[in-house]
């Protein structure tokens, strides 16, 4: 898949809003810092990943924690018997530790609104209390519309949780860019019109959305 979806691409300056994943997006580091932690803990180095995805129960778990049917608390004490885990408290926040923001991420969200544009963060959430990973990582007042999937009820792939996030922007798909890791959740935006660009791990993102958006490089480059 490319990096950019949805092509042709709307000219510079014609777009009106940006739409910012979280995990992946506007934070670095993840796969890193959970292997790390599950090796401190004696498991594998991988047993975070395969509990919440790969697991029957561990990925129902997750998904009832993004729609918000299952408290991070409630979450934390059932994912820590699945992994084998002693301690069950802020276990998702202790795992997340040395999470980073991503600063070329920010970055172009702060430039993006100080040009004009609307911006939104649209996350598959996992949970505020008792880790706040928004708040923690430092994008919590970043986006003048946040949509999360446990407040709304919905988590992306659903067509619903795009919709609500164009109508609080009020913005046509068309106008928008989206930017997320996971391919899966960009079709169902292509189909309202919004250009994707999907963050695969190769340097120089941040600077291929600035180009779409017509949003300058920082001054000395990044």
């Amino acid at each position: 898949m490319t990096r950019t979806s949805m092509s042709p691409s709307l000219p510079r300056a014609q777009y009106q809003a940006l739409i910012l994943d979280f995990v992946g997006v506007l934070t670095e580091g993840v796969r890193e810092a959970l292997q790390g932690w599950c090796v401190e803990q004696g498991l594998a180095p991988r047993a975070w990943g395969t509990a919440l995805n790969h697991h029957p129960e561990g990925r129902r778990l997750y998904l009832e924690l993004e729609a918000g049917r299952l408290t991070q608390q409630e979450w934390n004490r059932s994912t820590a018997r699945l992994l084998g885990v002693d301690e069950h408290e802020n276990l998702m926040g202790r795992a997340w530790e040395r999470v980073r923001p991503a600063p070329d991420m920010i970055g172009l969200a702060l430039a993006a609104r100080q040009s004009g544009l609307k911006t939104a963060l649209l996350s598959n959430s996992f949970g505020l209390d008792p880790y706040d990973p928004y708040r923690r990582l430092g994008v919590h007042e970043l986006c003048d519309v946040t949509v999360l999937s446990e407040v709304e009820g919905v988590a992306k792939p659903h067509p619903e949780i795009y919709r609500r996030t164009l109508e609080r922007l009020g913005v046509r798909g068309e106008r928008c860019v989206f930017v997320d890791d996971n391919p899966d959740n960009l079709l169902p935006a292509q189909e309202l019109g919004i250009t994707t660009v999907l963050a695969d791990g190769r340097p120089g993102l941040a600077s291929h959305v600035r180009g779409l958006l017509g949003v300058p490089d920082p001054v000395g480059g990044g």
